[in-house]
């Protein structure tokens, strides 16, 4: 069903994958297919692409023993066409290797890429996992298309996606067909 398709698409699409993928996730990806790495390459990239990311807030605080750094008030990332908006936004990385292992972004959050949108209290973006969890009153639209519930649970290694409801709600999704071709 090519509707239902493009339904998964869209959650797919507007659930981050490519605005928080490390370069560690990448890395993997090239070597499963074979291809070379450039030398010197491996880095903090959020995206495949390798496209810089600019981050905006009113502070930001990096704390080294708790490994963090923590963007706060009025946060705008922005990398290529996708953009998030948050009130805050929490970076975790390992001590030792500098390596990413979560993002959190909290209040308010919302991102942006096309014509895609996605909004809800908190979006977290696990690296070990490779899953993205966006809760509370989680909304992702694309067009017209829209699915609501309380958490969107996307695992993008298995290009799977999981829409719960919260106590004593449930899952509410619209789905517009396109116009019809004379």
């Amino acid at each position: 069903m090519k509707l239902g398709r493009n339904f998964i698409l869209l959650l797919v699409l507007i659930s981050l994958p490519l605005f928080f993928v490390t370069g560690e996730a990448q890395e993997k990806k090239e070597k499963a297919g074979g291809e070379k790495r450039i030398a010197g390459e491996k880095g903090f990239g959020f995206s495949a692409s390798r496209a810089p990311i600019d981050i905006v807030s009113d502070t930001v605080e990096a704390n080294q023993k708790e490994n963090t750094v923590t963007f706060k008030g009025n946060v705008v990332a922005k990398q290529e066409d996708t953009t998030l908006y948050a009130n805050t936004l929490v970076i975790r990385y390992e001590a030792e290797t500098k390596k990413l292992k979560d993002i959190t972004a909290i209040g308010n959050v919302k991102i942006v890429q096309l014509d895609r949108r996605a909004t809800g209290q908190k979006a977290t973006f696990q690296q070990e996992e490779n899953k993205v969890v966006l809760d509370g009153d989680a909304v992702v639209r694309e067009g017209e298309n829209e699915i609501r519930g309380e958490r969107v649970i996307f695992y993008v290694n298995e290009e799977r996606s999981i829409v719960e409801g919260g106590k004593g709600s449930r899952v509410n999704t619209r789905i517009t067909p396109p116009p019809r071709e004379e």
